[in-house]
Parts: C-alpha cells; structure tokens; sequence
C-alpha cells in the first residue's frame, strides 16, 4: 500500500486552534495469521505519516465491529483509524468559480496554475492541508476585489496526489470541516488566510428530528432520481448507507444539489436541523420543475421538445 507523503501534524512553531476532527482512513490489507498483525501494520504505516496520536484501532469484518482478538482467519479488514487534526490558524487557498466544498466530501482537483503549483508543494511537505473557496460572483469587479472568496468555506487534506511528467498534478482532497475567513493575509506567491473554525450546531432536542429529515430528503432524492433526474446510482446508493444526518446532508448536497447559491448557503448554515430544512425545501423545488417541464413536453422525448 502507497503511504502519503509528509505529515498530518502542524509546524511546532505554528499557532494551533484545538480541534477535534474524526477524520477516517481505511485501509485494506491481507493478513495471514492474527488480527494483530493487522494493527501492527496500521500502527507502522501512520508511523510513517508521523500523525499526532493514533487511538485503538476497530477491526470491520465484513460490516460489523467485531472484538479483535475473535478474529483469526484470513481476509480482508477494514480499520477504522481516528486521528487528531490541529488545524493551524493560517492557510493557503484555493477559490474557484460555481464550487461549494463541504466536509467529508471527496474531491478530484488537477492542479495546472504555477501559484497552485508551488502552493502544492508546500502543503505536501508539512501538513497537506489547504482551503477551497467559493468565488463570490456578487464582489468580482469591485474596487481592490482580486477573486474575492465566500468567507465560508471548507478545509480539506489531500488523501492522494500524482504529479505529471508535465508538472500538473492530480489529486483527491478530502474535506475536514467548515471554516470562516477571517483576514486575507497575501496573495502571493498563492492566497494564504487567517481562519477559524465553524462546528455545526445541533441540540439534543432535534436529534430525532434531524433523522426524521434525513429519512424524508433521502426518499425526496430517490423521487428526484425516478422522474429522471441525472444522479449517479452509484452516489444515490452510497448515500442510503450512511446514517448520520450531519454526514448525510453535505455528502448529498455537494454531490447532488443542483443550485449553487443555495449550495453555498448550505454550507454557511451551521445548525444541522435547518441545513436539512434547506435542502429538502430545494428538493421539493427541483422536483416540482422537473414534473412541470414534464407535463409542458408532452410526452415528447427531449430531442423534440422544440415541436410541442
């Protein structure tokens, strides 16, 4: 198994914001004879990675947590590996155009610009961590506005990078959590800010609700996908395995949410009941233009909608 490049840990010198971020990795490994050899390797290759703290690993065989030392036979494992993030209170960034990132999203980037280039380079070499930010359309050609950023955003780690013989570069970032700008500290050679972090907000009192929306958007979004919408099955299915509201929301709405404002608006809201709220609402829009658009073709197919 390929082991990342540099480390999950910010600089000593580095002004930290304690965060707690449950960030999973999974691994998949054979082993031959005990699970401990399992754990053994997963606590040689985070080595590797110098992560700041490693807690007890969850052996998954197939899909359920099962005590470890019961495990003996050969097979595949899969290990549920927590670590603690410190995010530094500096980061570089990247803004880009119609993009909304959310946490625990995956996402594919190639990376071609020089500033981007060498802002790559030097995440790789400390704590591959950087921001992606919406470019906020509503400030773009106003006075000492150069690519003027949403203040909320997402930081993410790169969980894979493939440098070309170009010298571009493919890489996978996973998001970690939302955070607010709070200063643009330069430009050059790359944008680098000062941030802090945004937790999302939920009482204990909404918590049954919360699941409740979860259920009723996940049943709005296989509604959506029946009257035709174009949605991968393959992200459709993913998302009814996962439980989690929080988790659920903005998977589905980064993947899934056709409309940016409101995407970008999702991800400024931090109460989890009334991001579900939001979405579903959006939902409910979508589906009710596609069942019109329907109704106005006429059973045409979409090649000759113009003769209706």
């Amino acid at each position: 198994m390929p082991v990342p490049r540099g480390s999950l840990q910010a600089p000593e010198d580095a002004t930290l914001e304690s965060f707690w971020a449950s960030y999973i990795l999974r691994a998949d490994c054979r082993i031959r004879d005990k699970v401990t050899q399992t754990v053994s390797f997963v606590d040689e290759w985070m080595s590797q990675l110098r992560a700041p703290r490693i807690v007890p690993c969850s052996i998954v065989y197939p899909d359920v947590y099962t005590n470890p030392v019961e495990l003996s036979a050969s097979g595949t494992y899969r290990l549920r590996v927590e670590l603690d993030i410190m995010l530094p209170d500096e980061l570089p960034v990247m803004t880009l155009p119609n993009v909304a990132f959310f946490p625990q999203a995956l996402m594919p980037l190639h990376i071609f610009e020089p500033r981007y280039r060498q802002m790559l380079r030097d995440v790789l070499s400390t704590n591959r961590l950087f921001a992606v930010a919406g470019l906020n359309e509503k400030l773009i050609g106003l006075e000492n506005q150069f690519e003027p950023p949403h203040r909320v955003a997402s930081v993410g780690i790169v969980r894979a990078c493939q440098e070309n013989s170009d010298g571009t570069s493919n890489l996978l970032l996973q998001g970690l959590c939302r955070i607010e700008f709070v200063e643009i500290l330069t430009d050059e050679p790359y944008r680098r800010v000062r941030i802090r972090v945004l937790p999302s907000q939920s009482e204990k009192s909404t918590e049954e609700e919360n699941v409740r929306l979860r259920t009723e958007t996940a049943r709005l979004l296989r509604l959506k996908q029946k009257l035709g919408a174009s949605m991968p099955a393959e992200i459709t299915d993913f998302l009814g395995k996962v439980g989690d509201p929080e988790t659920f929301v903005d998977l589905a709405a980064f993947s899934l949410c056709d409309n940016h404002s409101v995407k970008q608006k999702l991800l400024e809201t931090l109460n989890i009941r009334e991001r579900l709220t939001m979405f579903n609402r959006q939902l409910r829009v979508e589906i009710e233009a596609i069942k019109l658009h329907r109704k106005l073709q006429g059973g045409l197919p979409d090649s000759r909608i113009n003769d209706n």
